[in-house]
């Protein structure tokens, strides 16, 4: 009797885990074909901007960082025309990465950037610019008003210590927005204010934290009352304020 019981509950374990085993290959074959569906949560699939915003995008944002050729990759993948500039500059002023995007609202000019601010503008414009403007005002951007991208210069201009992002145009100040029905919306005279252009500024830089590494507003300190500041540093401790 003894004998036959252990062989009984000898089968009914090796059948546990043939069935446990069947039960992960299952769900293996189940969450590949989804995530075939769903790249944008694929840590593994190329970054296409044309995909929706998924878990493993900002990932996939962050490693474009260290790698130019993957980033531009990333920008003819989702037909998002660019030029590639000449290197320039020396010593903390190099610029090895010289990326302009081709058709881009931004004024009085579209200067070049890295690919990585030339990506995260991209986004940031499908994602939060373009929607949230359809939404308040029923009207498109025509026009991002800039402040500039490149600009060979310690942090707060001082003689000594890091060098600002801009010293490697890896970084974006944005002072405001025009909209196709003239409608101008202005860091400096709308933070403050009340109404639907406060309402525009702060979504605004809300939206930028999902695209950017560092999302600087008035809200940070008095040196960005008139614009946001946007860049994407190599660091792994992310601003948003």
């Amino acid at each position: 009797m003894k004998l036959t019981i252990s062989r009984r509950i000898g089968k009914f374990v090796f059948d546990r885990r043939v069935l446990l085993l069947l039960v992960l290959v299952g769900l293996f074959i189940a969450g590949r074909s989804w995530l075939a569906v769903h790249p944008e949560h694929n840590p593994w699939a190329p970054l296409d901007l044309n995909d929706p915003k998924g878990w493993a995008t900002q990932q996939k944002l962050v490693a474009l960082r260290d790698d130019v050729l993957a980033c531009r990759a990333v920008l003819e993948r989702s037909d998002v025309p660019f030029d590639v500039l000449e290197p320039a500059g020396e010593g903390g002023c190099r610029r090895e990465d010289r990326t302009r995007l081709t058709y881009y609202p931004l004024g009085p000019d579209v200067p070049a950037s890295t690919c990585p601010i030339a990506v995260a503008m991209e986004l940031w414009r499908r994602d939060t610019l373009d929607p949230l403007a359809w939404e308040i005002f029923g009207s498109e951007v025509t026009l991002i008003e800039h402040l500039g991208v490149y600009s060979c210069r310690r942090l707060y201009g001082r003689s000594a210590g890091p060098w600002s992002e801009h010293a490697t145009a890896n970084a974006l100040d944005i002072a405001g927005f025009e909209l196709e029905d003239g409608t101008r919306i202005s860091v400096l005279a709308d933070w403050d204010g009340e109404g639907e252009k406060q309402r525009f500024l702060r979504e605004v830089r809300d939206g930028a934290c999902g695209a950017f590494s560092t999302v600087l507003s008035p809200d940070y300190n008095a040196a960005h009352a008139d614009h946001f500041h946007f860049d994407m540093d190599d660091s792994w401790t992310s601003v948003c304020r």
